[in-house]
């Protein structure tokens, strides 16, 4: 039975594109309804104000041809209809007697192609014709009405609709500018949070930290993550220090602080590849202390421990900066020598070591101790290839040098350290 594949999963939006996409909405929300509210709130005061206009000028026009109508002037009343109804936004003028008989009628001449926009536009602006009373000694005679034109409206309703879209077109971009301004001051700490986070949590770089930022809150939450920051540098660093602590405890001596066993048989493969590699030498010197037995047993476990500490501040004095020196245990030491030119180099170390251990040890007492080595060396190639075999042909050879005389060295293979081909060889 075959499982359905796992539904894909969407990305998920980032936190500057939803705040720009919010905040665009909310502009632009509030663009519209201020576009439209300025718009009906426009289009009620131009209703009003082109309504009283229209009904000043019926009340002129009445005024105007009360003398015509008294005396039944029809031509006067034509003329001075047209005098005042041309240059105002009239598009019908109409006098009538108390009958309701048309005297005069006047008409704007037609606008062109914008007519019919223009009759909707007064149907609008002016739902019904204005009515003015003639009025002579106090008895009506007459009535004017008229219907507004929306030719000059629709130049002012042009430029304001111009000028509303300007506006709103100065708002939009304003609103833009502050979001991208907000988006800026709560999504740039955020991501730069959040680059940090990533850092620590990718390469360990616990030392990073959060800079200011200008709002409030988002610096206080940068402040708490710095400090989260600061006691985990602390942690990661006593780790380290442990873990380092605990690696040169395992590697080393607590006693002398020098190498243990493992870490000179380690050190000891590599020379010897490195030297079969390039044809060079390699040399393995073993040493034993002679009296520490009876050092350690006559003046006690304090005395011994400071013996193998002189002796292994000595040893280290001795050698060259590329050598090595461990403690193997108890009281013997151990000494590689790399890389070796020949055989006889070898031995003048030795010879330098033993020359070191002349001077009496100072115990923390005051009392002194003499103390003397006797070493065993063994060469790479010459009498092994391994690491193994090396440090046991030159074991061998201090304890032969140990049995034949304390405090001399002996190099593995001479039977007869008093024979003077051997020694000549040596030298």
């Amino acid at each position: 039975m075959t499982r359905p594949p796992a539904p894909v999963r969407k990305p998920r939006p980032a936190l500057r594109s939803v705040l720009r996409r919010a905040h665009f909405g909310v502009a632009l929300l509030a663009v519209v309804l201020a576009g439209l509210t300025l718009t009906i709130a426009g289009f009620v005061v131009l209703h009003v104000y082109a309504s009283n206009n229209l009904q000043l000028i019926a009340t002129s026009m009445s005024y105007t041809v009360e003398a015509a109508v008294v005396f039944d002037d029809r031509g006067a009343a034509e003329e001075a209809v047209a005098l005042i109804a041309s240059p105002e936004e009239v598009a019908e003028a109409t006098i009538l007697d108390p009958q309701g008989r048309v005297l005069v009628y006047w008409q704007r001449p037609p606008g062109g192609s914008f007519e019919a926009l223009e009759q909707r536009m007064a149907d609008l602006v002016f739902p019904g014709p204005v009515l003015a009373p003639i009025s002579h000694d106090g008895a009506e005679i007459g009535v004017v009405r008229l219907r507004g034109s929306a030719v000059g409206l629709l130049r002012f309703l042009g430029l304001g609709v111009a000028v509303v879209l300007a506006c709103l077109g100065l708002s939009t971009v304003g609103a833009l500018y502050l979001s991208r301004s907000l988006q800026s001051g709560i999504v740039g700490p955020l991501q730069t949070l959040a680059d940090v986070a990533h850092a620590v949590r990718r390469d360990r770089a616990f030392g990073r930290r959060v800079p200011p930022a200008a709002i409030a809150e988002l610096n206080q939450l940068g402040d708490d993550f710095n400090a989260l920051l600061a006691e985990l540098e602390s942690w990661q660093d006593h780790l380290q220090r442990e873990n380092a602590s605990l690696a040169h405890q395992a590697s080393h001596d607590s006693l002398t602080g020098l190498p243990n066993r493992a870490v000179f048989e380690d050190r000891l493969d590599r020379a010897i590849r490195d030297a079969g590699r390039d044809g060079g030498q390699v040399a393995v010197l073993f040493l034993d202390s002679d009296r520490f037995k009876d050092t350690n047993d006559r003046l006690g476990h304090a005395a011994g421990d400071a013996v193998l500490v002189d002796i292994a501040d000595r040893l280290r004095a001795r050698l060259r900066p590329g050598d090595l020196v461990a403690r193997l245990g108890g009281d013997e030491f151990a000494v590689m020598l790399a890389p070796l030119q020949e055989a006889a180099e070898a031995l003048r170390i030795a010879d330098d070591i033993l020359d070191g251990m002349a001077k009496p040890i100072r115990l923390p007492d005051g009392e002194t101790v003499a103390a003397s080595l006797s070493i065993g060396v063994a060469l790479f190639p010459d009498h092994a290839r391994d690491s193994t075999n090396l440090i046991q042909i030159a074991d061998s050879a201090m304890y032969l040098a140990k049995r034949l005389q304390p405090g001399s060295r002996r190099l593995a293979g001479d039977d007869d350290p008093g024979r003077p081909d051997v020694e000549s060889r040596i030298a």
